[in-house]
């Protein structure tokens, strides 16, 4: 519950924003000072109407609501007030605000300010002049003032009550009245006494014994109102002053004196005492304080529980930023690491550079001297004056300044290397990459919730929804959804993918499968919802009762599995087919335990077609006729005669999954108004049918087990109509022992 300092905010009035003093109530149950009341009221001119007003151009009028709301305190069919939404007023008549924030309109003539800190009596105030109107200051509401002025409003008694405990509770401490010197603060007040003690003071003067033991101790705040308080006023009318109030009435929901039900006023309106529903409207405000108690109870926890997200906040907040600073400073460091790597190769490529350019000018130097040489020894050889000893030497001088000329025009003048280095970095891609950087998904996602709601099973097979919780913001990219067996085994995928539905079809009749499903985005699959137990549909007996009896199971035929050329009517319980070719349409359920028994009606038989009815797999070839391929074991069936065939062999004896092929037939055909049972047995493995309720030939196959949907393939000469959810025949008994090892 709120405490005493919450509540303050509830006992200030919204005018002047102090405790109240002398509340009245409103018509609309708002509370005001009495002081205030007189202090907002706003007077109509006498002299000039809203109309004359508005006629005069002068603008709108500050008094242009009073002619949409002109009404008695006391109307009985608006209950005293009108809608209003607020002044349309001139500049002229601005608003005020109070302390509380609440919009004031000042009134028409200067008021003296509420003088709180006197007591008035409402007798001894000025006359409300005529005309006045009141607004409430919080709903804003309005309604014009009779004769008798704000005196026709009811005193709130109790808000004034509430409001003077909750001044004295805050008053100062008393002391005690029996300490000589210094008196010290007193802890008890005795009722009896009067007198108010400190500790040391009542055990000198007022013990717990003798003719005292009998005096009531209370704390000195208790003690103080009880001191104050005087007994209880009598209610008085606000219509006839004299009488007391000592019914209520329920129409008008107010007290009334007999003097109102006398004079006709309430006369008509249903009346109750005033203690009955004083008692009344007490329980009923203490069972509504019940459930607000409960929604604070709530609010509190839910405060406690952001306090604590404000600390996991923090605590996240630093983590998270020091593991960022740590990201960021080990790709610094992987950048400073390149850096080394990079100017390395720089620094080796420009070693090479000038160890080339080097050795080139070495080289150049010493063949440039050598050439400067032979330039210097043939310049003294031509200033020699020796005929003959030139011409013994010249042929062989000529021979060497060709060849070193030949030399220096092989390139040698050509640098071997470029000043320029011809790497050139390219931080484009890593720039990118940086600007790009930025927070990815780096947990994994929440557990989703299983919607209970819409989930179910339907024969054998299971729906399954969920989402991600309300409050998760993990990016998410799938689900996996997990089934087990069906018999307590382990569990098993059966779908992944971004949908939040799926129906898991072929399921075990009679079955309790448990399921559960995950979210999984790139950083991985998170938690597993909570597991989810469905069962398969059950005809409710015991297990020898079901193995007797069969699984009572019901089904139509599928079109989404069917060929394109099958016609479906009926609810998918009636088919045919427009082609002239043989064409398959499987059951919408699967079986693979437990005994099933269904048949099929002949609506339609013309030109003595082949129509042939058994189980197929699910992948069944539908463009041909049923039994022709490894996935079908069937009896297909004409006006004479009928034959077994599965992988395309005809048979009559038995078969098991090992074909033995017989061309025996059976004689006995179809013809229009024929029923067709197949009788399906996974605990012998036997499949039989019956014509008319006669067996067709012996059993047809042995030795099946696995998942089997109820076939048949007709062409459009044949229609036929599918009934489900029959028992087995009489005449077939299983006899099959339950694991529990007793035979039913």
């Amino acid at each position: 519950m709120a405490t005493m300092d919450e509540m303050e905010e509830e006992l200030k009035c919204p005018v002047c924003g102090s405790f109240y003093r002398e509340p009245i109530i409103l018509p609309c149950s708002h509370n005001i000072c009495l002081a205030c009341a007189r202090n907002i009221l706003v007077q109509t001119p006498d002299a000039e109407s809203p109309q004359s007003s508005r006629a005069s151009g002068s603008g709108v009028s500050d008094y242009d609501y009073l002619d949409l709301d002109k009404m008695s305190l006391y109307s009985e069919a608006d209950s005293g007030y009108g809608s209003y939404g607020g002044f349309v007023s001139a500049p002229t008549t601005p608003c005020q605000k109070s302390p509380n924030g609440v919009r004031v309109f000042p009134p028409s003539v200067p008021q003296p300010p509420p003088q709180h800190h006197l007591l008035q009596h409402p007798g001894s105030l000025p006359p409300i002049p005529r005309n006045s109107c009141i607004t409430c200051p919080q709903c804003h509401r309005s309604l014009i003032l009779d004769e008798r002025g704000l005196r026709g409003f009811a005193k709130n008694r109790v808000l004034e009550g509430v409001v003077d405990r909750y001044q004295q509770s805050k008053a100062a401490a008393l002391k005690c009245q029996l300490c000589e010197k210094s008196p010290k603060e007193a802890t008890v007040m005795c009722e009896q006494c009067d007198v108010f003690y400190c500790d040391s003071c009542r055990l000198r003067c007022h013990p717990p014994r003798g003719p005292l033991a009998k005096h009531r101790l209370v704390p000195p705040a208790q003690g103080r109102i009880s001191r104050r308080a005087s007994p209880r006023k009598i209610s008085t009318c606000t219509e006839h002053e004299l009488e007391n109030l000592s019914m209520y009435c329920v129409q008008c929901k107010m007290p009334v004196c007999y003097q109102c039900l006398e004079e006709g006023k309430h006369g008509t309106h249903e009346v109750k005492a005033l203690g009955a529903m004083w008692k009344l409207h007490k329980g009923q405000l203490s069972q509504a304080l019940t459930g607000l108690s409960d929604r604070a109870t709530e609010a509190k926890e839910f405060l406690v529980q952001l306090r604590n997200m404000v600390q996991h906040i923090q605590e996240n907040g630093v983590e998270f930023e020091a593991c960022l600073v740590a990201q960021c400073d080990a790709l610094i460091e992987a950048l400073n690491r390149r850096k080394a790597q990079l100017l390395s190769r720089v620094n080796k490529e420009h070693e090479h550079k000038l160890m080339v350019v080097r050795d080139q000018i070495s080289h150049c130097t010493v063949k440039l001297r050598q050439t400067t040489g032979l330039m210097e020894y043939c310049l003294e050889v031509i200033k020699e004056n020796d005929p003959s000893g030139f011409l013994q030497i010249s042929d062989a001088l000529i021979r060497r300044v060709h060849m070193t000329e030949s030399q220096w025009g092989k390139g040698t003048l050509t640098p071997r290397m470029t000043s320029d280095f011809d790497l050139t970095l390219d931080s484009g891609p890593l720039l990118q990459t940086i600007h790009q950087l930025d927070f990815v998904q780096m947990k994994v996602p929440a557990a989703p919730m299983l919607q209970l709601e819409e989930c179910c099973t339907q024969n054998n097979s299971a729906t399954l929804s969920w989402k991600q919780p309300p409050l998760s913001t993990i990016a998410v990219e799938g689900y996996i959804l997990e089934l087990d067996d069906g018999s307590g085994g382990a569990f098993r995928e059966v779908y992944v993918g971004t949908e939040t539905i799926c129906t898991v079809d072929g399921l075990h009749f009679m079955s309790m499968y448990k399921s559960r499903v995950k979210a999984f985005n790139a950083s991985g699959a998170g938690q597993y919802s909570k597991t989810l137990i469905m069962q398969t549909s059950d005809t409710g007996l015991p297990p020898c009762d079901m193995q007797s009896l069969g699984s009572v199971a019901w089904f139509t035929f599928d079109p989404v599995s069917a060929h394109p050329d099958i016609i479906f009517s009926n609810n998918n319980l009636t088919v045919t087919c427009s082609s002239y070719d043989d064409r398959v349409v499987l059951g919408s359920a699967a079986f693979s335990r437990g005994v099933h028994y269904w048949e099929m009606t002949v609506d339609r038989y013309d030109n003595h077609p082949d129509p042939t009815f058994g189980v197929a797999r699910g992948d069944v070839l539908k463009d041909v006729m049923l039994g022709k391929d490894d996935k079908a074991w069937a009896m297909y069936v004409d006006n004479n005669r009928s034959w077994f065939m599965h992988n395309n062999s005809h048979t009559n004896s038995p078969i098991t999954m090992t074909i033995t092929i017989n061309l025996y037939r059976t004689d006995g055909g179809i013809s229009k108004g024929a029923t067709i049972g197949v009788l399906l047995d996974f605990t012998r493995g036997l499949l039989i049918f019956l014509i008319n309720d006669e067996q067709q030939g012996p059993v047809a196959f042995e030795g099946l087990e696995g998942n089997y949907y109820p076939a048949i393939s007709l062409n459009r000469n044949v229609q036929v109509t599918l009934h489900t959810g029959l028992p087995i025949p009489d005449f077939y008994t299983p006899g099959e022992a339950d694991p529990n090892g007793s035979v039913c």
